[in-house]
């Protein structure tokens, strides 16, 4: 035990009140860094990313003053941290030497990298394995080494067949692609962790998140940027089976919001957690909003179900109130309108 002015603080982080610190700092390792003249840090592996790149400007707005990024530009753009004011180590989580200079002294990692889409691991399953289960294995070693809290993104796509809904953290998983194994595994080396080296953690299950920055025009965009650019550009919208699959959309503001949250005040969790807003909307809903939005009919050419889809996702989301009462979720009419602004100014742009 170490002493904090009159009160006794155990060696290991631990939140207090405001005025248990006395200096407006959620935990004590928070102050201890402000006390010792260090700006606080947090890293965001994948920060050039379509999340991480909203998220580093989260939070620079919520007051972090070092925000450092580590990413080797495979799906992430050096465009979308224009104008930021934060440290870019271009390398690979895979990298030892680079990692290691990106973690340390952090305050806490935001562990976004990865090699996103159901059907590039489908294609290409050792290369989602190296990235998404041994890279998260590499930050975990790097967190443990530099004494950083660790939140990490794992996906919905771990229930896979299961066909319980809404989905609940303690359902069975029934992973049915290669990403979401590689996510399966990612989310258990980040608890074990925690269990036997003490590392803090939060795992969470990202639920179809969407917004600016999120890229279109290749083979394995996300459905609403692919949607929205299709429909600006007057092109047919390419869905693949009968559209009336459901998904949990969350707007990428809303998941910033929380990953904020969990990194400046060391949130953890000893069981995953769903981030998602506990909605569930058809993709032909989905489309209806673009319509709307963009003031044009929309031409729909329906193809085949993809290998390794999920047919239904919706997420039960009482573990994440418990943990962030104070989040506002964002409606998806009112995503979509800005999703769809932002897109049409970015297309306008070029």
């Amino acid at each position: 035990m170490r002493r904090l002015g009159s009160k006794r603080v155990p060696s290991r982080p631990a939140r207090y009140r405001r005025s248990d610190c006395g200096s407006g700092f959620t935990d004590v390792h928070q102050y201890q860094i402000r006390k010792r003249g260090r700006q606080l840090k947090i890293l965001v592996t994948g920060g050039a990313g379509f999340i991480g790149s909203n998220l580093v400007r989260r939070l620079l707005s919520d007051g972090v003053e070092r925000v450092t990024v580590i990413d080797d530009f495979f799906s992430g753009f050096r465009s979308n941290l224009d104008g930021v004011d934060v440290e870019i180590i271009e390398g690979s989580i895979l990298d030892p030497e680079a990692l290691t200079r990106a973690a340390a002294d952090a305050h806490a990692i935001v562990h976004l990298a990865a090699r996103p889409s159901v059907p590039r691991s489908i294609k290409d399953p050792l290369a989602s394995h190296h990235a998404n289960a041994t890279g998260s294995l590499a930050v975990l070693e790097a967190a443990r080494a530099s004494h950083s809290h660790v939140v990490l993104a794992s996906s919905s796509s771990v229930y896979g067949a299961n066909p319980v809904l809404p989905r609940v953290e303690d359902q069975r998983p029934m992973p049915i692609s290669p990403y979401a194994v590689s996510k399966l595994a990612a989310e258990s080396y980040a608890l074990s962790y925690q269990a036997v080296y003490g590392v803090s953690v939060l795992p969470f299950r990202f639920f179809n998140v969407y917004g600016p920055r999120q890229a279109a025009g290749h083979a394995y965009a996300a459905v609403v940027p692919e949607f929205t650019s299709r429909a600006l550009r007057g092109e047919a919208l390419t869905v693949h089976g009968d559209g009336l699959q459901t998904r949990d959309f969350t707007f990428v503001d809303t998941v910033t919001e929380v990953l904020s949250l969990a990194a400046r005040e060391q949130r953890r969790s000893a069981e995953p957690v769903n981030l998602a807003l506990g909605s569930r909307s058809s993709l032909l809903d989905v489309i209806e909003m673009i319509e709307r939005e963009t003031g044009r009919p929309l031409l729909i050419e329906h193809t085949a179900v993809r290998p390794g889809d999920v047919r239904d996702s919706h997420a039960d989301t009482a573990r994440l109130r418990r943990l962030f009462p104070e989040i506002t979720a964002v409606p998806l009419e009112q995503g979509i309108t800005a999703t769809v602004d932002w897109m049409r100014q970015s297309l306008l742009a070029r």
